[in-house]
């Protein structure tokens, strides 16, 4: 099914059809663990910048993907892919990684679509990242994605659910 996935995923629209996306798949339990330990010291440093019962909300929440999601996809750009011939990119280069972020979210609804949820695990440093699973520097981490099947099926987010946030209203967000 994953690869099914990111088949899907591969063929989202890009800028120019670069393809700018790279998608990593952790298996390796030594990977998954230095992933691990860089989101630990991560969250830990996230801590200490959040007061009061915000601070207790974090605290709180959890990130279980990281030890229990089947799972592991990381997603990188490649900012400046010979494919697509630079079309587009003069004038908007940041379209590149725009890119890779829609490849990410055709990966999200492709998911949901068959019952599989996906948890984004944006608390890592993307250097280190990089490092742990031996990729080229010049790539960068766009998304770090725990996938599987939810304990839980829900339609609102569990950042909603746990109080740490409340979804805006459509009139908020349009002009």
């Amino acid at each position: 099914m994953l690869d099914r996935l990111l088949e899907i995923a591969n063929a989202s629209p890009s800028v120019g059809l670069s393809q700018p996306w790279r998608f990593v798949t952790i298996d390796d339990p030594a990977r998954r663990a230095a992933v691990r330990a860089d989101f630990e010291a991560c969250n830990a440093a996230a801590l200490t910048t959040q007061e009061g019962e915000r601070a207790a909300t974090y605290a709180r929440l959890k990130l279980a993907g990281l030890e229990r999601a089947p799972c592991h996809v990381a997603v990188f750009v490649e900012p400046d892919p010979e494919q697509g011939h630079g079309l587009g990119r003069r004038t908007m280069p940041e379209a590149v990684a725009y890119s890779a972020v829609i490849a990410v979210h055709t990966l999200w609804l492709a998911a949901r679509a068959q019952g599989i949820g996906l948890g984004w695990v944006s608390i890592l440093d993307p250097a280190r990242i990089r490092e742990v699973l031996e990729i080229p520097e010049t790539w960068q981490l766009v998304a770090y994605l725990c996938v599987g099947y939810p304990e839980i099926e829900a339609i609102t987010p569990e950042l909603e659910r746990e109080g740490w946030e409340k979804r805006r209203s459509i009139n908020i967000v349009v002009r």
